[in-house]
């Protein structure tokens, strides 16, 4: 329960920093936009002042060229640091600067900028000596809207302006937050809700599969002479053998599947072959290989019976190589199918049978160290031996309702507890 509370809140936690940021961003551009907007609407307000006739003359006199820079210089105490016109040769013409701010003059020195020729405006944003300046050109047109000249300006954002739009900034922002939270406020039990309906789908799709595996592989255990008893005992013999050789996960999790249908090929075995008492000829024996292709093919079209494929396939290879039906050899067979040959084996001669008694457990042990090394891995026989006699005298005390539910148990432990965990 904790887990999917935790996984939940943090997801929506990061959703909403996210959210917050790029909506915060968008405030913070849409805010500056609006000062660089105003600014321009400012710099083509006073360009428009002059007057395009007046940048036209070829050589202005010196009256001109006083009466040009006395407006300047009430523009630069008005409103600009920096005021700059150029004529339609983009020669210089004119250059005021307010007194007050020589520095930010020198700081703009080392920039330079194209003239614009699409008679729009263009402007940059700088930040010098830790104030923020526009620097704006605007074309000055003539009565035929041809360039006669720029208005070139540097504007000063002035420190309370600067307050006013952190102000307005930190308003949105603090909204934006308030609305992402609130919305991820509601969403947490919504989303909370929809995740334990899922979950219980789940487990009841999982449930059903597994009843599935089960239902098959006990039908083929009645098919064999045999009783689901078999598939309930060498799941659990595997289910102990991979934990002490550090199956876990998918993998543990497909060592049980495969345990309930290793057989499940048997399907296709007529009864003459598979019912018959005494030993297989040749021929026969041939055709009983074929369970595991047949198997193999069986469970091909269910993507989740596809776990159980490495132990339906590779269960009767051998580790010296010897066995069927590619004779792989060592570690070229499946760690789950080396297993659960040994534990299939293991519960074969310990179980009784129409035709034979059960071996001890201490025998059937012995059988498996003899055979070690050809038809077993000899590291899984030795992981075995420790666990195989007190597993084994625990199942022999039970009937077959008390070995189903101590396999249920198992089963519950890994396909269900991360159903659990995320509840």
């Amino acid at each position: 329960m904790t887990n999917i509370h935790h996984t939940v809140l943090g997801r929506l936690l990061l959703a909403w920093a996210l959210v917050s940021l790029l909506l915060g961003g968008s405030a913070w551009y849409v805010a500056t936009e609006r000062i660089d907007d105003a600014v321009v609407a400012l710099a083509q307000a006073e360009s428009a002042r002059f007057q395009a006739a007046e940048l036209e003359a070829a050589e202005m006199s010196a009256q001109q060229l006083d009466f040009l820079r006395q407006r300047a210089l009430g523009f630069v105490r008005d409103h600009f640091v920096v005021i700059e016109l150029y004529d339609r040769e983009r020669r210089k013409v004119v250059e005021a600067v307010n007194p007050a701010h020589q520095d930010i003059e020198a700081g703009l020195k080392g920039s330079t900028h194209a003239f614009p020729m699409d008679g729009k405006h263009h402007y940059e944003k700088y930040t010098i000596l830790n104030n923020t300046v526009v620097q704006v050109l605007v074309p000055i047109l003539d009565r035929e809207r041809n360039i006669a000249g720029y208005f070139e300006g540097v504007f000063l954002v002035s420190p309370e302006e600067e307050a006013r739009l952190r102000r307005d900034l930190n308003l949105i922002l603090g909204l934006v937050l308030a609305a992402a939270l609130i919305t991820t406020v509601v969403l947490y039990p919504v989303i909370l809700s929809l995740n334990r309906n899922v979950l219980r789908f789940s487990r009841e799709v999982l449930r059903g599969n597994l009843e599935m595996a089960s239902v098959l592989g006990a039908a083929i255990a009645q098919r064999d002479s045999d009783t689901s008893i078999h598939n309930y005992r060498v799941a659990l013999y595997a289910c102990r053998l991979g934990e002490v050789t550090g199956v876990e996960g998918d993998a543990m999790r497909a060592l049980i599947i495969g345990a309930f249908l290793h057989d499940v090929g048997k399907i296709g075995i007529s009864d003459n072959i598979l019912l018959k008492p005494g030993k297989l000829d040749a021929e026969e024996f041939r055709i009983m290989q074929t369970h595991v292709s047949l198997g193999v093919h069986i469970i091909a079209p269910s993507p989740w019976l596809q776990a159980a494929r490495e132990v339906v396939q590779f269960h009767h290879e051998k580790y010296d190589g010897s066995g069927y039906l590619q004779g792989l050899k060592g570690e070229e067979i499946p760690l789950n199918a080396r297993i659960f040959a040994v534990v299939d084996v293991f519960d074969a001669l310990t179980s009784r049978r129409p035709y034979k008694e059960p071996m001890t457990c201490e025998a059937a042990l012995a059988i498996l160290h003899k055979d070690a090394g050809s038809h077993f891995d000899p590291r899984l026989v030795a992981a075995f031996a420790p666990v195989a006699a007190p597993l084994h005298a625990e199942l022999s005390r039970l009937d077959e309702g008390a070995i189903q539910a101590l396999l249920e148990e198992r089963i519950s432990r890994y396909f269900f507890a991360a159903f659990l965990a995320r509840e």
